[in-house]
């Protein structure tokens, strides 16, 4: 990343530290940090190490099973933050004595109100590499404000030491993706599709292969038995959307993601419901035509796009063979549609 890069980003994030500052929640309780005495200061700044610290603990436990390359690197991070409260710990009781009192980022005006996103599993690289740049840039302004307002000589060169140290750290969470060798970055890539096949296209695709095929014999088997439409559609719509609440229960109760990584049991229900009631609907619509004839060719037609798209989804992302997957599709529809056709005219 070039200089003029880094600038940007960096008003970009000044801009971003400003405008969450103003709607903090907290303000109208908060202190200045104008009003602030160089004891409480200090005391201020053992408390942003540790949190950073901890933070960064935090990110490199949320990472290390499946990107143990960043997860190393938040480790180094938060290790340095444990020296620099060492120091602010060592510098205040030698001016303050042992004592060191509460107060935190939320006392203080001008913070930014973190969001505890760190304590969800599991965690989005992205957004763990730009909280980290934010963080950073936070406490080197932090250090810069507090050097303008300490007039002890001791403590002006800590806070200094530390704030070129934090401009150091800055530089590193800015090129967290550039320390990344392509080896370790397409080990990510890969991790995180096995994440997107687990949490989102295996239910996913469970939901639309169940909508799509097992509500092919009541709706097909009501067409034929009245040969008419609004009454297929009818028994479409209850069937999708009934089948789309079962499945979406049955997915989310199924288990809660901690054993098998399979992320939040919500989450995960509500894809595969809507899945489900998206692979019925989709061949019921077509009966909201009144002419029988019609709805059921144009149903037809989107029968087959649903199984060609159930079968391409089980390539793309199950790595199953392209012809293999349509066979099992093809079969199984073919068999269901004709159950319910078969039904419907009995």
């Amino acid at each position: 990343m070039d200089g003029g890069g880094k600038s940007c980003r960096g008003q970009y994030l000044n801009r971003n530290l400003e405008t969450e500052s103003r709607i903090s929640t907290l303000v109208g309780m908060a202190r200045n940090f104008k009003d602030l005495t160089e004891r409480e200061i200090l005391a201020l700044a053992v408390s942003l190490e540790e949190e950073d610290g901890r933070v960064y603990a935090d990110f490199a436990d949320g990472l290390r099973e499946t990107y143990p390359a960043t997860a190393k690197l938040f480790d180094d991070m938060g290790a340095e933050e444990s020296g620099h409260r060492a120091s602010l710990i060592a510098t205040y009781r030698e001016r303050f004595g042992e004592h060191i009192p509460l107060i935190r980022r939320q006392d203080v005006k001008g913070f930014v109100q973190r969001r505890p996103f760190w304590l969800t599993r599991p965690l989005k690289i992205s957004e763990v590499r730009k909280q980290a740049e934010i963080m950073e840039l936070e406490t080197r302004q932090f250090y810069q404000k507090a050097i303008g307002q300490v007039t002890d000589a001791g403590i002006r060169k800590l806070l200094g030491d530390l704030e070129e140290v934090e401009r150091k750290h800055q530089a590193t969470a800015e090129a967290l993706e550039e320390k990344i060798t392509p080896d370790v970055e397409k080990k990510e890539e890969e991790a995180q599709r096995r994440l997107f096949v687990l949490q989102i296209v295996q239910p996913g695709l469970a939901g639309l292969m169940d909508g799509s095929v097992s509500t092919l014999a009541p709706v097909f088997a009501a067409a034929f038995a009245t040969r008419n439409s609004h009454d297929a559609f009818l028994v479409g719509l209850a069937a999708s959307i009934g089948a789309g609440i079962s499945m979406a229960f049955a997915e989310a109760l199924s288990d809660d993601g901690s054993l098998t990584g399979r992320g939040r049991p919500v989450l995960r229900g509500a894809v595969t419901g809507l899945m489900t009631a998206a692979g019925g609907i989709g061949h019921t619509l077509p009966f909201l035509l009144t002419n029988f004839h019609v709805a059921f060719i144009a149903a037809v037609i989107i029968v087959a796009a649903e199984l060609a798209t159930i079968a391409w989804i089980r390539n793309r992302y199950m790595d199953t063979p392209l012809l293999s997957a349509a066979f099992q599709v093809v079969v199984g529809g073919v068999l269901v549609f004709a159950v319910g056709i078969w039904i419907g005219s009995s």
